[in-house]
């Protein structure tokens, strides 16, 4: 028997086929793994500031909702430029002296986004007052103070058209849910003589059962008759808001020493109590929003009827087949959507907001509900961040319309381009020149939302 030479010995045996195909693989594994960068697990670790700048450029949720604030602001700087005729006239000779219109612009923008952010979140004169003994320390957190208020009366709508996106229902009818919230937690909060501890919690829940039989209606329409929540929640919305319209002008609902639409003012003893004193509008409300949010995520992600209403939203069929109540489950979505939803009409009235009823009390927080769950991807924490930035972002248009002169309604516009980025990843990934294969998984957790 002849013994094979591995030095290539003309003595050797042929080689099989089968021998053969093992080393051409082997070779051609060899050639790429020479020409391929060697990933995570090779062998050849990257360094921790690769991966960390490799995942931070990648259209994952946080990135994308980043550089969307991002686009929004820059839109925004354009339409503050353009909306100020002395700024925008220096524009008109900019070839013979840019330096004029790019002081101007920077000027007029860093002035409005600073204003927006000493009003929304710190101002660093009242600080430095406050250690000179020149202002109290309310000044210091009354930005805070005021994002807050603007916050805790999102976080409930936005929880509640959130909770129903879960369950495959669109609730647009959280704007009619605040309302009759409203109605009731301002009745209760005037015509029952209560003592104080038991009469605010009398008038929040009142306010929670005004938002539950709103929801309660679309649910059982939903699941007895089929018909489409969207034009049902719509309709009650009409309906809850002229119904608020004639109640405020009633005998006995009316303030008797007003002429105009406005109701008796709620007792102190309905009240939520403020939390940093008299002098700063944050009320117990914001507790009882993150509590809210809370306990959406444990019914979500905890509990057997969480698991059925996912399911649901899912795929309705399936769940049926595997022994799930659809139409019970429906009319809960709806029931569950409604307190909520009336927990935050009932902070606009028992909380610093107001302490009446007029028929501009809800202000639009249904609506912006709408926004804060779509920015928040329809998962409770989400919706709880996006609802302190749409807060803060209202409390700072306050001081930027003051301060700067910038309209009000520039801040809406801002809440929308942040919306509309936020809501279209790949837009996003293209300007911003993203990884593609983290854009489609966001694609894909923003439609499990829906």
């Amino acid at each position: 028997m002849t013994n094979a030479d591995p030095s290539g010995s003309p003595d050797k045996e042929p080689a099989t086929e089968a021998q053969a195909a093992q080393t051409a693989l082997g070779n051609t594994e060899q050639a790429e793994t020479a020409t391929t960068p060697k990933q995570p697990g090779d062998g050849g670790r990257p360094s921790l500031g690769r991966l960390f700048l490799d995942n931070l450029w990648a259209a994952n949720t946080f990135t994308v909702t980043l550089l969307s604030l991002v686009l929004a602001m820059l839109v925004g700087a354009v339409l503050i430029i353009v909306s100020d005729p002395d700024v925008l006239a220096t524009y008109s000779y900019i070839t013979a002296r840019p330096s004029d219109a790019i002081n101007a612009s920077w000027t007029l923008v860093s002035e409005a986004y600073a204003n927006l952010f000493k009003g929304a979140v710190f101002d660093p004169e009242a600080f430095s007052g406050w250690l000179n003994g020149s202002n109290g320390w309310e000044a210091v957190l009354a930005p805070i103070s005021e994002t807050l208020t603007y916050t805790a009366p999102l976080v409930f709508t936005g929880l509640s058209v959130a909770l129903a996106f879960r369950g495959g229902l669109f609730n647009i009818g959280a704007q009619g849910q605040a309302t009759i919230g409203v109605i009731l937690a301002a009745l209760a909060g005037f015509l029952l003589p209560l003592p104080p501890g038991l009469h605010v919690l009398v008038a929040v829940l009142a306010g929670a059962l005004g938002g539950a039989i709103w929801g309660f209606i679309p649910g059982i329409l939903k699941a007895k008759a089929g018909a489409h929540e969207v034009i049902n929640t719509i309709m009650l919305n009409y309906i809850a808001t002229y119904f608020l319209t004639w109640l405020i002008v009633q005998n006995g609902v009316q303030d008797p020493n007003r002429t105009d639409a406005i109701s008796r003012p709620v007792d102190a003893s309905a009240q939520l109590p403020r939390l940093l004193g008299d002098n700063l509008r944050v009320h117990a409300g914001i507790l009882v929003a993150v509590l809210a949010t809370w306990a959406v995520a444990w019914l979500l992600n905890r509990s057997t009827l969480g698991f059925e209403l996912r399911a649901v939203g899912a795929n309705p069929d399936a769940a049926r087949t595997a022994g799930i109540s659809v139409t019970r489950t429906y009319v809960l979505i709806m029931v569950f959507s409604g307190i909520l939803a009336g927990l935050g009409g009932s902070n606009m009235v028992l909380g610093s907001t107001a302490s009446a009823l007029t028929p501009l009390v809800v202000a639009q927080i249904g609506f912006d509900g709408i926004l804060v769950a779509l920015l928040g991807r329809v998962k409770p924490w989400g919706v709880a961040l996006a609802a302190l930035l749409f807060g803060a972002l209202q409390a700072g248009g306050n001081r930027m319309q003051s301060y700067s002169g910038i309209s009000l309604e520039l801040v809406t516009v801002l809440q929308a381009l942040i919306v509309i980025f936020i809501a279209a990843p790949a837009l996003v990934k293209a300007i911003f020149q993203l990884r593609a294969a983290r854009a489609a998984r966001l694609q894909t957790s923003l439609a499990k939302g829906w």
